[in-house]
């Protein structure tokens, strides 16, 4: 019978008529008798319209199903939201928690298939203050000299962060250290003021050798520049001199800042100083301090054999009592925001690793939470038009305030700018292939805010001090974590009056790789996974030691 094979309801049809429906007709009664569809909606009442019957197999089977899935249950997504994406239900907030094991979903999975162009996903900022709070100490609190203290009240400053806290204590106690913090948090500050503490607080014989008693070595032009005019507005008013030595203008250039007055503290760049050490214009056998700012770039393939030719015409410090020996040697500072592995191999050789004190912030290679970064995926034809867009709005809504945009290399900032100058928008390029009398002052009239557009390489986004940048836009995505630490860091610094923001193009399958990593890490709440250091090849010191032409 039909009756024990299928579930019957109360319907006005005899049981052994079925409806029948159309686009164009329902049935309603007998097979003869038809009614329009839209007649049936506008006559009918809810309890007349007919009922599909389900045949007694598939309804068990669904009864079944219920039974085992349980009662559909909503648990409601705790906190404010963490990631946006263009599809919904791969959104994420911050109550959601993935495991170390569990892979999250991840809106870039299928960013390597064509149809993918246009997808975006953005990781929102979820808090207004910056990971590095100031402390409620001052610098009153450190045991630093009076005279440093009255200077830094002269220049306004006068609250440590976190890592000046940690760190400054450390090398006034004589130790070697490694200090490892977020772009932005002031490592500047903490390694130059125990150094001009200890340059004031040494006898008047040490004070007078011609040699520099503290060095201070760098990757680039810009960034040396920058530390000379903190560490010289620091020394101004305390009897102390500091110069600066950079390759690229000649042997005049770098023989100059050694025929003056005795020299306190000396910055320079690794491939200049050892054409001064060839010279024989500089000895560093009376060296206190030996500070590596931007340690990563200075141990990667670039740099890596003339920062450890430098190193050995040095002495350095394994313990406290080798500081207060006669033949006194030099203390080891070695700062960086990004640490890749394989630095060790090359501090081994310089000194004993056990005698460094590693001070590492608790956010180290992690993304900085008061920052927000959006990831578009585009073609490539497709980005100019898209950066334009940025540029004008950015432009129109916050006058005043600095944008950074990153390629990879000269070819394409070149090529960017002849097309910013065509749209009429003003900035300025910085790149390594430019005359390098020209470089420092680019990037001063940009920090002066004389042009807010700046197009630049990797070269402006190591340490340099950008408090006015207020969107970093990655045109090219870069080809390291460290790279895309280091160009996000550009925005969010101690003093910045805004938090900023990053917009990130990826265009090529490469890119996804490196992206699908930040995501992991901005979903699961984890830091970054460093590279591998890259010092396998590095370059031979004996090129960079060629003679310069006299200027």
């Amino acid at each position: 019978m039909a009756g024990s094979r299928c579930c019957h309801y109360s319907s006005p049809l005899p049981p052994q008529r079925h409806v029948r429906c159309s686009r164009r007709s329902v049935y309603v009664g007998p097979r003869r008798h038809f009614q329009r569809a839209s007649d049936v909606t506008a006559e009918r009442r809810p309890a007349d319209l007919p009922v599909i019957r389900l045949p007694a197999r598939t309804r068990q089977f669904l009864e079944k199903q219920e039974k085992k899935q349980g009662p559909a249950v909503h648990v409601p997504r705790a906190g404010k939201l963490l990631i946006s994406s263009r599809r919904r239900e791969l959104n994420q907030f911050s109550g959601e928690r993935y495991g170390r094991l569990e892979q999250p979903p991840l809106v870039s999975r299928g960013w390597r298939h064509r149809e993918s162009y246009g997808d975006h996903f953005t990781i929102l900022r979820q808090q207004e203050q910056r990971p590095w709070p100031e402390t409620e100490n001052t610098f009153h609190s450190l045991p630093l000299h009076p005279s440093l203290l009255s200077a830094l009240d002269a220049l306004d400053m006068k609250t440590p962060t976190w890592i000046q806290q940690q760190t400054i204590p450390a090398l006034l106690a004589g130790k070697n250290v490694l200090c490892a913090s977020e772009t932005g948090s002031g490592k500047t500050l903490a390694y130059l003021l125990p150094i001009v503490h200890s340059l004031l607080s040494q006898e008047s014989d040490a004070a007078s050798s011609p040699d520099p008693r503290g060095l201070i070595l760098l990757p680039s032009m810009e960034l040396g520049c920058q530390v000379t005019s903190v560490a010289k507005r620091l020394c101004a008013k305390l009897d102390l001199s500091v110069q600066f030595v950079g390759g690229g203008r000649g042997r005049k250039a770098i023989e100059k800042p050694f025929c003056g007055d005795p020299l306190d503290v000396l910055t320079a760049t690794p491939g200049a100083l050892l054409k001064a050490l060839k010279w024989g214009k500089v000895s560093l056998s009376n060296l206190h301090y030996v500070v590596l700012d931007e340690a990563d770039t200075l141990f990667d393939d670039t740099f890596c054999q003339l920062t450890e030719t430098i190193l050995m015409h040095t002495q350095i410090a394994s313990c406290a009592t080798d500081l207060q020996a006669l033949d006194r040697k030099a203390q080891l500072a070695i700062i960086g925001a990004t640490f890749p592995t394989g630095v060790g191999k090359v501090l081994n050789k310089i000194t004993d690793l056990g005698s460094i004190d590693i001070i590492q912030s608790k956010k180290l290679h992690s993304l900085m939470p008061h920052v927000q970064q959006m990831f578009k995926k585009l073609k490539a034809s497709d980005k100019i038009s898209e950066l334009l867009v940025l540029l004008k709005k950015h432009l129109e809504e916050k006058p005043g305030t600095g944008m950074l945009v990153f390629c990879n290399n000269v070819t394409t900032a070149n090529w960017l700018g002849y097309i910013l100058d065509d749209h009429s928008i003003k900035h300025f390029r910085l790149h390594g292939d430019m005359p390098v009398d020209m470089r420092p002052g680019i990037f001063e009239k940009f920090q002066k805010g004389q042009f807010d557009v700046l197009v630049c390489t990797d070269m402006a986004s190591r340490g340099l001090d950008s408090l006015r940048v207020d969107m970093v836009v990655n045109y090219d995505f870069p080809s390291t974590v460290q790279d895309y630490l280091h160009r996000a860091g550009r925005v969010g610094r101690v003093g910045s009056e805004s938090n900023g923001s990053v917009v990130s193009f990826v265009t090529h399958n490469w890119d996804v790789e490196l992206v699908q990593k930040i995501e992991t890490a901005a979903r699961k709440r984890s830091a970054l996974l460093a590279t591998q250091s890259s010092i396998q090849n590095p370059v031979n010191s004996r090129e960079i030691l060629k003679e310069e032409p006299e200027m």
